[in-house]
């Protein structure tokens, strides 16, 4: 299965009709995306559009589908989505980690149902694992704890952009999961 992941900055690259190039099975938002970027997408591409809420996002693009809160198998690859930050003011979709971990606990049926997690898709990373110290951009122990559980092959995330300094964009966590900091996009083949 190929996935182009998508979160925070929209790419020039893919604002042309040059993105079906990259011919993915499905797209996959980590969130903090504008509607008709990924509507723009959906369009071009035609492929299934699965998506994550960010910390700015208020609503999601017509035509995809949320996962934000859930996991659903597509294409017999089992994701389990939990969008959002951590909480730094009032707003939507900002947690703190009890928060996060509810709504962890919350999706577990329909993690059952799916058999597991394949890919772990959210907006923020995992604490230690490419956050920053600031309460904006620190990271969930939640996601280290739905890690070392299912061991997903892949945790896909945003939030912490490449031009926030020297960020390295990809970690082996513990548990052998390869974490991705997809700002931008990002193409992934899951074999």
């Amino acid at each position: 299965m190929r996935i182009l992941a998508v979160s925070d900055e929209e790419s020039n690259a893919l604002w042309s009709e040059r993105a079906r190039e990259f011919s993915p099975d499905v797209i996959i938002s980590c969130g903090d995306l504008r509607k008709d970027y990924l509507e723009f997408l959906l369009t071009v591409i035609n492929a299934p559009l699965l998506y994550v809420f960010g910390n700015h996002d208020s609503d999601g693009p017509e035509g995809g589908i949320c996962i934000d809160g859930c996991a659903v198998k597509f294409g017999g690859v089992r994701f389990l989505g939990l969008g959002g930050s951590m909480r730094y003011r009032e707003g939507r979709n900002m947690y703190t980690e009890g928060e996060m971990f509810r709504r962890y606990l919350r999706s577990w049926p329909s993690i059952r149902r799916s058999g597991g997690v394949d890919v772990l898709v959210s907006h923020a990373p995992p604490k230690g694992y490419g956050d920053l110290e600031d309460i904006a951009h620190r990271g969930f122990k939640t996601f280290n704890k739905i890690m070392n559980k299912y061991r997903p092959k892949y945790m896909l995330h945003g939030h912490v952009h490449p031009s926030y300094g020297r960020i390295k964009r990809e970690h082996i966590h513990e548990s052998g999961t390869r974490i991705l900091n997809v700002c931008g996009y990002r193409i992934i083949d899951i074999h």
